[in-house]
C-alpha cells in the first residue's frame, strides 16, 4: 500500500500536552494503524514551541529528529537533540520536547504499545 502525501491527514494542535505554541501533525499511516502502533506521525514544532511533559506506560514512544534542534526533558534530565538523534521513552518515563535554536524542529513520532 502507498499513501500519497496529499491524502495524509494534517492536524494543528495548540498547546500540545500543555506545551507552548501550535504543533502540526501529519498522520503518516492514517488513523488505522497496525495492532501495536498507536501513533505514526511527522510533527513540526515551531521555534520556541513545545510538546509538554507526558508519561508513557504500557507503550514506548520514539522521536526521530529530522531537522532543527531541540531540548528534551528525558525523565527529568534536560538533553539537547539534533538531526539524526532518536529519543526513546517508555516504562513509565516522562518526557517533553521544545524547539530551540530559532528554527522549527521536524521529527517522526511513533508510539508502539507493549505486547
Amino acid at each position: 500500500m502507498v499513501i500519497e502525501r496529499s491524502a495524509m491527514v494534517v492536524e494543528k494542535r495548540e498547546r500540545m500536552r500543555e506545551g507552548k505554541g501550535t504543533c502540526e501533525l501529519t498522520l503518516l499511516g492514517g488513523r488505522e494503524l497496525q495492532k501495536h502502533c498507536r501513533v505514526l506521525s511527522e510533527i513540526v514544532i515551531p521555534a520556541g514551541a513545545s510538546i509538554g511533559p507526558h508519561q508513557h506506560s504500557g507503550e514506548t514512544e520514539y522521536y526521530i529528529i529530522l531537522e532543527g534542534n531541540g531540548l528534551v526533558d528525558d525523565n527529568g534530565t534536560p538533553t539537547p537533540v539534533k538531526p539524526g538523534d532518536c529519543v526513546v521513552t517508555g516504562g513509565g518515563a516522562v518526557h517533553s520536547i521544545e524547539a530551540t535554536g530559532g528554527l522549527p524542529l521536524r521529527m517522526i513520532a511513533m508510539i508502539v504499545t507493549d505486547a
